[in-house]
């Protein structure tokens, strides 16, 4: 058997070991989906009226489509959260160690949790956006074209963030110690486009939210599903992309080839 079939045939042993134990053990995964639709819920029932007047909108339809976009990246960002959790755990348990002495692929142990977390992040969008659609949101006038590209934005986002959540996992020292690493991936979409425009927040506070990753991606989201400008956010959103892609690539095989835990 080739090292690419064999690769293959590990990474996806491994795949299928973090699925059943996100099956088994939904707790973590149903808490981090709650803060984006708590969130979802809050902004459009409690201040949705108010918010959309505040941006010129009509009532809170507008701003129902103005928020759900933003909320299926912070959706994201909130289900990674567990992939570093979940790599943290594995590698203070002494799993990690003992896979090490068998005959498996290396790079196996943590593209399972990579593949298992981008499924687990796309589900968990579909969820978020389903109960978008449930109180009102519509997209209009998306082509299917504009779908897919919305689609493969939100799965290379979710790759990016999540390499980024098994580098901050295989870092941290426990559990408790990764949910707070990654904290960042929560608190990002909070000072992004994700609520109110950029060109509403302080003028101070405006390159700040601009140039995150979470807002280009946001607005170019939101451009393909509701028909909006998208400008330079398209470009600046892929090369957040690719850079976080590589970036937490490099950082976790570096943290687990190293890693003596």
């Amino acid at each position: 058997m080739s090292t690419l079939s064999l690769a293959a045939r590990d990474t996806t042993t491994m795949l299928r070991r973090n699925l059943l134990h996100a099956r088994r053990y939904p707790s973590l995964t149903l808490n981090l989906l709650l803060t984006p639709v708590m969130l979802l819920l809050l902004f459009v029932y409690v201040f949705g009226d108010t918010m959309s007047a505040g941006m010129g909108g009509a009532g809170r339809a507008d701003y129902i489509a103005y928020l759900v976009p933003g909320l299926l990246l912070m959706t994201i960002g909130s289900t990674t959260i567990g992939t570093a959790v979940s790599v943290s755990t594995d590698m203070t348990e002494g799993i990690i160690a003992r896979f090490r002495t068998m005959a498996i692929h290396r790079g196996s142990v943590i593209t399972g949790h990579v593949i298992g977390s981008v499924i687990q992040s796309v589900l968990s969008v579909t969820l978020v956006g389903a109960v978008g659609l449930a109180i009102g949101f519509r997209s209009t006038g998306a082509t299917a074209v504009e779908w897919l590209a919305a689609f493969g934005l939100l799965v290379l986002f979710a790759l990016a963030m999540t390499w980024i959540a098994v580098g901050m996992g295989l870092v941290s020292p426990n559990a408790e110690a990764a949910s707070n690493n990654a904290m960042p991936l929560i608190f990002l979409p909070l000072i992004s486009s994700a609520f109110v425009p950029v060109d509403q927040m302080p003028g101070w506070f405006q390159p700040i939210a601009q140039y995150q990753p979470f807002t280009p991606a946001i607005e170019t989201l939101r451009g393909l599903l509701l028909g909006t400008e998208i400008g330079h956010n398209g470009w600046l959103a892929l090369a957040w992309c690719l850079a976080l892609t590589v970036l937490g690539y490099l950082w976790s095989k570096s943290a687990f080839n190293r890693d003596p835990k």
